[in-house]
C-alpha cells in the first residue's frame, strides 16, 4: 500500500476476511471518504490498491462497470446487479475453488427479459377482468417458456434442441446409469432407455402448464423463489411451497410468482433494484454454504468483495449501497459480502437523507491512530446495527460503515514502509481431501474397482451385475476350455444354450423338445406357484448333465430327457395336490464331471431355502459321486436317483434311493443270457471290452468291467480284459478289436464295459475284422438309450445283449404317465405317444418320472393328528397333504410305495439303510440284424419295479423269435 491509510483499512479488512474463516461475521458497506475534498483522487486509488492487494491474495472480487447515466438512478444499479451476475466477473487469479454460479438472479433476469420482450411496444393495460389477468399471465410464461426461463447471452438467445436441453440429458443419464448398476442391462438397451426418456420430457415440455422445464420446480432457484419471505410485499400471498410429491402445484406456484414478480419490475423503481440484490446476495451466500454436497463453503476461505471506486449516484452507486443495505435490513440472513466504496466529500451527505439533524455516520474520529479508530468505528456499528434497522431511522443506511480518512494517513509513504497484512491462508482440510483432484482420483478407484469387480463377477458367475451375483451358480472350465455354468437355477439363470432356449429352440433328434423349453415350462410353473401358492409348497433340485457339448455343439440328451420326466411329474402333482412342488433344475457339468461343485452349490442354497425337501437324478456314476452324496448328507438331504446304477451307494449312504438296478445285480441277470450262449463239454473264452478311465472320472465303466468280469468267470467262461482310449468322444477300437479276432479261438462272447456312443465304432470294426464269425455282445443299462433303428450301425454276425433299467410295457396299461406326458410335453402333436415312442423308450424320462414322485410322495406325507388344512383358491381336491421338512422326507422315503407309475411300483419300504433292497425293475433285450437286412430290437424277458419275481433261462431264452417293435 502507498500510504498508512491504506495498510490500515487493509489491515483491517484481513481481520474480517481471517474470522470469516471459522464463523459468518457481520460484513459492513464500508464507505471510505477524504477528511478534505482535495484528497478525494487519493482515496479513489486507495480503493484500487486494495482492489490489488486482494487479487494478490486470492479473493474473489468484482468491479461493476459504470451504468448508463440515461435511466433512473434505480435502474441504473439494477443493470450493475445485472452485470455481477456474470460468474467471470468474479475470477481472481488466485482464487481458491470453481466459479461462482448465480442461478437465483439469472432467473430474475430472465422474467425481467421477458417482460421487456412482451412490452417492446408499451406496457399493457391493466387487466380488469380475471380472463383478461390470466391471457396476461400466459403470454408471460409463453415468452418464459420460449427462454427455456433463462436470460439472453449477449445479443442471441439460448436456443437450440430442446431434446438436448442439459436440464433433460443429466435426468436422463442419471436414470440410465441406474439402470446399468441395478438391472444389468446391456448398453444398447441403456441408450435406447436415454434416448427414450429425452423423447419424453421433450414432450412433457410441450403438455405441463406453462410449458415450463420439467425439473423447473425441483430447481434450487425455483426452492428460493417461493419460499423467501422478502417478495411477500411483492406477491401480496402467502409463500408456495415446493412439494416433491405435487409436481403441479409447484408449477402453478412459480408461474403465480412469476407474474407477480413481472408486474413489480414494470414499476421498476427501488423494488426491481432490491430483487437484483437480494437474489445476488443469496447466490453469494449458496456459494459460500459450509453444509453443502461439495463443501464449498470449507474450500473458500475468503469472502467475496465489491469494489466501488468513486460510487456516486449518477453512475448508480449510491443506489446499490442503499440497496444492499435494505435487503439486509429486511431479510434474516448473514451474506458474505464485503462492500468497499469510495466516496467523494462533498457527496458524502447524500448517503444520509435521514430526518435527524445530526448524520446517520459520523465520521470515526482520530485519536490513537487510524487502526484503532476503525476498530472502534466498526464494534460501535456492530452495537447500534440492531437500532439502525429501526423503522424511526428512516432514510439512514445502517449497514454502511463509514470510515473518514485523514489527509496526513494518505500522504505517499516512502518505498521501503510499503506494506500490508494479509490473513493467514492455510489451505482448509475439506479444500484437500474433497478436491476435483482427489474426486477425480476417488472417482477413478472407484469406476476402477466397479469395472474390476463386474469383470470378476462376469468371469467367475453365470449371472452377475456391477455389484451384484448369483451366488448359487458359477463358471468353471470344462471341456475344450469352455465356461460350464455349474449350480443351481435360481433368478434368471438358465443352462440351455442361447440359440437352443425358448420354445423356438431346435430339438434334438433324440426328443421333439428342447431344454429351453423344458426350463422355461418349469420357471413359469414355479413363479405361479411362489405366487399364488406360498407356504405350501416343497422345492426337488433335479441334478443333472445340463451342459451343452462343445465338439457337438447339441444340448445333452439325457439331462434334457430326465428334465422332462421331473416337470411331468411336477405338472400331474400341482394339478391335483394342495401341497405344490417347485423345482429348480442344477447342472452338473458336461458328463457330470462337475458335480461336487453343484453338490455344494445345492447346499449352500439349501440352508438359505427351508422348502428344498431333496435331490433327484445324479444319474450318473462317476469317482467323485461318493464325495458328492457325501456333501449333500451334510446338507440334510436324500437323493432319489432314477439311473444311477452304482452298487456301492446304498451301502455307504443312508441318503441314497435309486430306482436303477445296481450293477451286480444286473451282472448277474446278464449271466442268464451268458449261460445260453456256453457250449458244453468244451472250453469257451470270452473278453471284457472295457473303455480306459485313466485320466477320466468314470466310474460306471469299471465297475460294469469287474461285475462283468466276475460273472464271465462264474459261468466258466476264460477271460481277458483290454480297454480301448476314446479321443474327441469318439472311441479308438481298431487295435483291440484285431487282437480278439486274429487269434486262433476268438471269443464267442464279449462283455462291453463302455458307453453308449462307443457302439458304433465298435460295430464297424467287428463287421471289417471279424468276418463271418457269431459274437456276442454283453453290456449293461446305458445301451439302452441306443437307438438302432434310426442309424445306429449294427454287424451282421453279432448280436447284442444288454440290459435295462425299466420295463414300460407291463405297467403302460394302468398308469397315467403317456396322458401326461401327451398333455403337458411340448412338442407331441401328431406323436405317437406310447412306452414304444423312439423318445420315451429308452425309460429314462420315465425313472426320472417316478423319482420325482417318491421324493414328493415323501415330502408331502399327511399327518393325521392335524385337521385339515382348507385348500387355496384354484387347488384341486386330492388326498390331505402338508408340507414336510428335509429330515422328515428322509424318513418318509422308506415307507414310500407307490403303484401305477411309468416303470411300475415304486417300493422303498425294503430299502434297509447301508444295504441293498430288492424290487428293481429290469428288461434283458436282444439287438440284432433281420434276415432283410434290418435291425430288431426283441425284450427276451422283462419284469416291472416292485415285482420280486426271478428271472428264469426259460422266461429269457435267447432263441426266442424276433418281435419288432417290443
Amino acid at each position: 500500500m502507498s500510504s498508512q491509510a491504506g495498510i490500515d483499512v487493509q489491515a483491517h479488512i484481513e481481520t474480517l476476511i481471517h474470522d470469516f474463516r471459522t464463523s459468518d461475521p457481520l460484513m459492513p458497506v464500508i464507505v471510505l471518504h477524504a477528511e478534505e475534498s482535495s484528497q478525494d483522487e487519493r482515496v479513489g486509488r486507495l480503493v484500487e490498491e486494495l482492489r490489488a492487494g486482494q487479487e494478490a491474495h486470492g479473493t474473489r472480487f468484482a468491479v461493476p462497470p459504470r451504468a448508463s447515466e440515461e435511466a433512473a438512478e434505480p435502474v441504473r444499479a439494477a443493470h450493475l446487479v445485472q452485470k455481477l451476475g456474470e460468474p467471470r466477473r468474479w475470477d481472481s487469479p488466485g482464487a481458491l475453488y470453481r466459479r461462482y454460479a448465480f442461478p437465483r438472479l439469472r432467473l430474475v433476469r430472465a422474467i425481467e427479459e421477458a417482460v421487456r420482450e412482451l412490452d417492446r411496444d408499451g406496457p399493457p393495460p391493466s387487466p380488469t377482468t380475471p380472463d383478461a389477468e390470466r391471457e396476461q399471465e400466459q403470454r408471460l410464461l409463453d415468452q418464459l417458456a420460449k427462454q427455456r426461463w433463462r436470460p439472453r447471452t449477449g445479443s442471441r438467445w439460448r436456443a437450440g434442441p430442446s431434446l438436448f436441453d442439459t436440464a433433460h440429458v443429466l435426468p436422463a443419464s442419471v436414470v440410465a446409469g441406474l439402470a446399468v448398476l441395478l438391472a444389468s442391462v446391456d448398453l444398447w438397451v441403456a441408450l435406447a432407455a436415454v434416448l427414450g426418456i429425452l423423447a419424453l420430457l421433450t414432450a412433457l415440455n410441450y403438455w405441463l402448464p406453462g410449458r415450463a422445464p420439467i425439473f423447473l420446480w425441483l430447481r434450487r432457484e425455483s426452492r428460493w423463489f417461493l419460499t423467501t419471505t422478502f417478495l411477500l410485499p411483492v406477491s401480496g400471498q402467502q409463500p408456495s411451497e415446493v412439494r416433491l410429491l405435487h409436481p403441479l402445484r409447484s408449477w402453478r406456484a412459480i408461474a403465480a410468482r412469476a407474474n407477480d414478480v413481472a408486474d413489480s419490475l414494470r414499476e421498476g423503481g427501488q423494488a426491481q433494484l432490491q430483487l437484483h440484490v437480494l437474489a445476488l446476495l443469496e447466490d453469494l451466500r449458496d456459494n459460500h454454504r459450509r453444509r453443502s454436497w461439495d463443501l464449498r463453503g470449507l474450500k473458500r476461505i475468503r469472502p467475496p468483495m465489491l469494489f466501488l471506486p468513486g460510487a456516486d449516484e449518477q453512475g448508480g452507486g449510491f443506489a446499490l449501497i442503499k440497496a444492499v443495505s435494505d435487503v439486509r435490513s429486511v431479510r434474516s440472513e448473514l451474506d458474505p459480502l464485503l462492500l468497499v466504496a469510495s466516496v467523494a466529500k462533498d457527496e458524502v451527505r447524500l448517503l444520509d437523507q435521514s430526518h435527524s439533524a445530526h448524520p446517520a455516520h459520523p465520521a470515526a474520529q482520530v485519536s490513537d491512530g487510524l487502526r484503532d479508530s476503525i476498530r472502534r468505528a466498526h464494534q460501535e456499528w456492530e452495537h447500534g446495527l440492531r437500532a439502525g434497522q429501526s423503522p424511526s431511522r428512516s432514510g439512514a443506511v445502517p449497514w454502511e460503515l463509514r470510515i473518514a480518512l485523514p489527509t496526513e494517513e494518505l500522504r505517499r509513504l516512502e518505498e521501503q514502509r510499503r506494506w500490508c497484512t494479509r490473513a493467514p491462508s492455510r489451505p482448509a482440510l475439506a479444500r484437500l481431501v474433497w478436491s476435483l483432484p482427489v474426486v477425480s482420483l476417488a472417482g477413478l478407484l472407484i469406476v476402477g474397482s466397479l469395472g474390476y469387480s463386474w469383470w470378476n463377477l462376469q468371469d467367475r458367475y453365470c449371472s452377475a451385475g456391477v455389484l451384484t451375483a448369483n451366488h448359487d451358480t458359477e463358471l468353471v472350465k470344462g471341456v475344450g476350455g469352455t465356461d460350464e455354468c455349474i449350480g443351481i437355477a435360481t433368478g434368471g439363470v438358465r443352462f440351455a444354450h442361447e440359440g437352443e432356449a425358448g420354445d423356438t429352440g431346435t430339438a434334438d433328434d433324440a426328443v421333439p423338445w428342447t431344454l429351453g423349453q423344458m426350463e422355461d415350462r418349469i420357471h413359469a410353473e414355479n413363479a405361479r406357484i411362489e405366487k399364488e401358492h406360498k407356504g405350501s409348497y416343497v422345492t426337488v433340485v433335479y441334478a443333472g448333465p445340463l451342459s451343452t457339448s462343445p465338439e457337438a455343439g447339441r444340448p445333452p440328451v439325457k439331462g434334457t430327457e430326465e428334465l422332462a420326466g421331473v416337470y411331468l411329474a411336477q405338472a400331474a402333482i400341482n394339478r391335483k395336490n394342495s401341497v405344490k412342488l417347485r423345482v429348480l433344475p442344477a447342472n452338473g457339468g458336461l458328463d457330470m464331471s462337475r458335480q461336487r461343485t453343484m453338490a455344494d452349490r445345492i447346499a449352500a442354497y439349501a440352508e438359505k431355502d427351508p422348502t428344498v425337501v431333496g435331490v433327484v437324478g445324479l444319474g450318473r456314476d462317476l469317482k467323485t459321486s461318493l464325495a458328492t452324496v457325501e456333501r449333500l448328507v451334510e446338507a440334510g438331504l436324500p437323493v432319489v436317483s432314477g439311473t444311477n446304477s452304482a452298487a456301492y451307494l446304498p451301502r455307504q449312504m443312508p441318503n441314497w434311493f435309486s430306482l436303477a438296478a445296481p450293477d451286480n445285480w444286473q451282472a448277474d441277470q446278464l449271466g442268464i443270457l451268458v449261460r445260453q450262449l456256453r457250449t458244453e463239454g468244451r472250453p469257451q473264452s470270452a473278453a471284457v471290452l472295457a473303455r480306459d478311465t485313466r485320466g477320466s472320472d468314470d466310474l460306471y465303466t469299471d465297475e460294469q468291467a469287474y461285475y462283468g468280469r466276475r460273472m464271465l468267470t462264474r459261468e466258466g467262461f476264460t477271460t481277458r480284459e483290454l480297454r480301448y482310449q476314446v479321443s474327441v468322444e469318439t472311441a479308438s477300437l481298431e487295435n483291440q478289436v484285431e487282437k480278439l479276432c486274429e487269434q486262433g479261438d476268438p471269443p464267442s462272447v464279449i462283455y462291453f464295459a463302455g458307453r453308449t456312443e462307443d457302439v458304433g465304432p465298435l460295430m464297424t470294426e467287428l463287421s471289417s475284422r471279424c468276418g463271418d464269425r457269431e459274437i456276442a455282445v454283453i453290456t449293461g443299462d446305458d445301451l439302452s438309450k441306443a437307438n438302432f433303428e434310426r442309424g445306429e450301425p449294427m454287424a451282421q454276425k453279432v448280436t447284442l445283449y444288454h440290459a435295462s433299467l425299466a420295463d414300460l410295457e407291463t405297467p403302460a396299461g394302468g398308469t397315467l404317465f403317456y396322458t401326461d406326458a401327451e398333455e403337458y410335453l411340448p412338442g407331441l402333436d401328431g406323436e405317437d405317444v406310447s412306452y414304444t415312442s423312439p423318445f420315451l423308450r429308452n425309460g429314462q424320462t420315465a425313472l426320472s418320472h417316478d423319482a420325482t414322485r417318491a421324493l414328493y410322495e415323501a415330502a408331502s406325507r399327511s399327518r393325521s393328528q392335524k385337521p385339515q388344512r382348507p385348500l387355496t383358491e384354484g387347488a384341486s381336491r386330492g388326498p390331505s397333504r402338508e408340507p414336510q421338512n428335509r429330515a422328515t422326507t428322509w424318513v418318509n422315503l422308506r415307507t414310500v410305495s407307490l403303484k401305477n407309475m411309468a416303470t411300475g411300483t415304486i417300493d422303498f419300504t425294503r430299502a434297509p439303510v447301508y444295504g441293498d433292497r430288492e424290487g428293481h425293475g429290469i428288461a434283458l433285450v436282444r439287438v440284432r440284424k433281420g434276415d432283410d437286412g434290418a435291425v430288431v430290437s426283441t425284450k427276451l424277458c422283462a419284469r416291472p419295479a416292485g415285482n420280486l419275481a426271478a428271472l428264469t433261462e426259460e422266461g429269457c431264452a435267447i432263441d426266442a423269435p424276433d418281435t419288432p417293435g417290443s
